[in-house]
């Protein structure tokens, strides 16, 4: 009896050590692009482009210059969008998209990545 708990005690420390040492997969970099257009105009529009795109919008702080949004029908998945003003005077937009505690790769903001950089005139993608 006593050598089945020590047996079972060991198992749990085994499967308890083994999900340590297990390495998480490497995040996805989010999308980046430079554009000429103010801090401002790149929030502004890129609400707008979440919007019309039918986003939830969750959080919006126009001094935190971050847009979080939640796409509610299938395959629903969140998007991060981050601005922050560029040494050069214009804009520095970050998107990525989170799904499943993980990040989703760039492909999934694409379509968002494109459309923005059309209405905000492009600079140079990253």
């Amino acid at each position: 009896m006593r050598w089945m708990r020590r047996l079972a005690l060991s198992g749990l420390l085994l499967v308890s050590l083994v999900g340590c040492a297990t390495t998480s997969a490497p995040q996805e970099p989010p999308r980046e692009m430079h554009t000429p257009a103010t801090p401002q105009a790149a929030l502004h529009e890129s609400l707008a482009l979440m919007m019309e795109r039918g986003y939830v919008i969750t959080q919006a702080d126009g001094n935190l210059g971050r847009i979080d949004a939640a796409l509610g029908r299938y395959p629903g998945y969140r998007v991060e969008i981050r601005v922050t003003q560029d040494s050069g005077g214009g804009s520095r937009i970050a998107i990525q998209a989170l799904g499943g505690g993980r990040a989703l790769p760039s492909n999934v903001v694409e379509p968002l990545f494109i459309d923005l950089q059309s209405r905000l005139g492009r600079e140079h993608p990253r």
